[in-house]
């Protein structure tokens, strides 16, 4: 059996410290926000010929005053392009002035020509500013309620086990431990933001609500085993039914949540660029909502019973 209730400190200092550096590092550079908050369009787009350099694509677009424009090459041909936010008709306009500038021609004999397609459109999205603060205003809305709603959820479940800890102080750990993985999630997007220019956008946003589900359905599953074994063994010490509980479930919670980063590394590794971003942030939410179910909140139960003692 692991000692890990027995040896929380060593779990707390190592959450405080993941914490406090990802406190500091989004104070620091903050989040390298997309078009779906800043307001602006993207362009994805896929060359079949080799693909130009940065220099070539803007010089060609230059005639159409586009403004600042920020090229990203994706894989061996793909380009995704940010700008200001376009109507439908210079949408038009950009992709047949790529098309005139780098078309190439095939001989088919006697002096006939063919003009061979030189690219093709993945994606085009264009979202106006005042959307995009908006979306800001209700993402950290949806965030707040989405916690609150947990808190009153496990509170319920949880009524019928007023002892020794009271049954409201399951949903305050359990939040704690997500607020613990919603924190370390952000502050790697803000490092790689800072150093890879990795932006966030809705699914990133989307990525945050699954892993605050995802966490809390882990860290219930061990809350569950500790309300069985509490009931079941009336009278023995708490530590000792918490830490048993944590054990009996732990095999449980890491086989789980490893074929689910499976899926997502085939997913992050092969997927779209649209979808990568997503597939990243559910990889170190649950990565940490694994942890924090197992190392965190049960031992936060243990604090509250200790503190409810001194009293």
């Amino acid at each position: 059996m692991l000692p890990i209730i027995k040896v929380r400190k060593i779990w707390f200092i190592f959450s405080s410290t993941l914490v406090i550096l990802s406190i500091i590092a989004f104070s620091i550079w903050g989040l390298k926000l997309g078009i779906d908050f800043t307001g602006g369009s993207l362009l994805e787009i896929e060359f079949s010929i080799p693909r130009p350099t940065n220099q070539e694509i803007t010089l060609a677009l230059e005639s159409l005053n586009l403004g600042n424009i920020t090229i990203q090459p994706v894989g061996e041909k793909g380009v995704i392009f940010r700008f200001k936010e376009i109507d439908e008709e210079n949408h038009q306009k950009i992709i047949s002035t790529l098309k005139e500038k780098f078309k190439e021609t095939m001989s088919g004999g006697e002096g006939i020509t063919f003009e061979l397609k030189v690219l093709e459109e993945k994606r085009f999205d264009s979202i106006g500013p005042t959307i995009g603060q908006e979306l800001k205003r209700k993402t950290v809305w949806a965030i707040v309620l989405a916690n609150i709603a947990i808190i009153l959820y496990i509170a319920w479940a949880f009524r019928k086990v007023s002892k020794p800890v009271n049954s409201w102080k399951y949903g305050v750990s359990a939040v704690i431990a997500l607020i613990h993985d919603i924190i370390i999630t952000v502050g790697v997007f803000s490092i790689l933001g800072k150093f890879y220019g990795m932006e966030v956008n809705a699914p990133f946003i989307a990525a945050l609500l699954t892993i605050l589900g995802y966490s809390v359905n882990d860290t219930i599953v061990v809350f569950d085993r500790t309300r069985e074994n509490l009931i079941r063994r009336l009278g023995e010490d708490f530590e000792k039914v918490v830490e048993d509980s944590v054990n009996q479930t732990i095999a449980r919670s890491i086989n789980t949540s490893l074929t689910v980063i499976i899926s997502l590394f085939a997913i992050l590794l092969f997927g779209g660029a649209s979808i990568r971003d997503f597939a990243l942030a559910l990889i170190v939410g649950i990565t940490f909502g694994t942890y924090s179910s197992i190392f965190l909140a049960s031992p936060l139960l243990v604090v509250w019973e200790k503190i409810r003692l001194r009293s």
